[in-house]
């Protein structure tokens, strides 16, 4: 891993490019698993997993997405094959993406009550043997981009000195609503994890709705501002669908 994040680096416009051409060659989510009905219960699973040995976002939503794919292509059978392969999907995620003092340790899996509370244990052999079995499947290609992947990229141009609340005008604290920004910015990706629609989209739409659906909810105006549609390439027009999509629990 790098010391600097690559969204802060001199080479971030390169690097966003980069994920924008691997985004467009990612396959289809067909929903097609017969287990579909379960996938709500082992990504709560896997969240849980991931704040519990502290991983970054990155980490999490390429487990999710790992998982996903693998149950829209392979038929599981039994629970516990299935939650085999959603804590494999996180360590080969976590080793990924994340540093290695952050990888989970077998006994860490183990010890949690998520598991415990199924009245069985992982073993190293099981974990290693499904790990390579996804490897295989993933024809050993982790770089698969996610919303998470690109959110903090975004993120920088989220808050603008020209920008305006509608009740205080103009902003006062641009440092502040910045922090503000984010912090709803990664409430709405953890709730992209939450259903699969989100599928339909681009990950680079996902992440930049979530900057949009943020500066909605914090009534700053204009929405989408010159700056993000520059660094996104992507018109307000173009992300309302899935703007709408994540708003929609906040208005029920």
């Amino acid at each position: 891993m790098m010391d600097e994040p690559w969204w802060e680096g001199r080479v971030a416009s390169d690097v966003h490019c980069t994920l924008r051409e691997k985004e467009l060659k990612l396959p289809t989510f067909r929903a097609h698993s017969p287990l579909l009905k379960s996938r709500r219960f082992f990504v709560d699973i896997l969240t849980l997993l991931s704040s519990h040995c502290q991983l970054c976002p990155a980490a999490r939503h390429l487990a999710v997405y790992l998982l996903d794919h693998f149950m829209d292509r392979y038929n599981v059978t039994t629970s516990k094959q299935l939650y085999t392969v959603a804590v494999s999907c996180l360590l080969l995620a976590s080793k990924f993406e994340d540093r290695e003092d952050h990888v989970p340790k077998l006994e860490q899996i183990n010890s949690t009550r998520i598991l415990s509370s199924q009245n069985f244990t992982l073993t190293k052999k099981e974990l290693l043997s499904t790990e390579l079995l996804l490897l295989e499947a993933f024809s050993w290609n982790l770089c698969l981009p996610t919303p998470a992947h690109f959110l903090d990229y975004y993120l920088l141009a989220s808050v603008s000195q020209k920008d305006h609340h509608c009740h205080t005008w103009p902003t006062s604290c641009p440092r502040k609503t910045k922090e503000c920004l984010k912090e709803y910015a990664h409430y709405f990706l953890e709730v992209t994890l939450q259903d699969h629609i989100f599928y339909k989209f681009q990950p680079s739409v996902v992440a930049a709705a979530c900057v949009g659906a943020s500066r909605i909810c914090l009534q700053l105006s204009p929405y989408w501002t010159r700056d993000l549609q520059r660094i996104s390439s992507y018109s307000l027009e173009h992300l309302s669908t899935c703007i709408e999509i994540l708003l929609v629990p906040l208005f029920r």
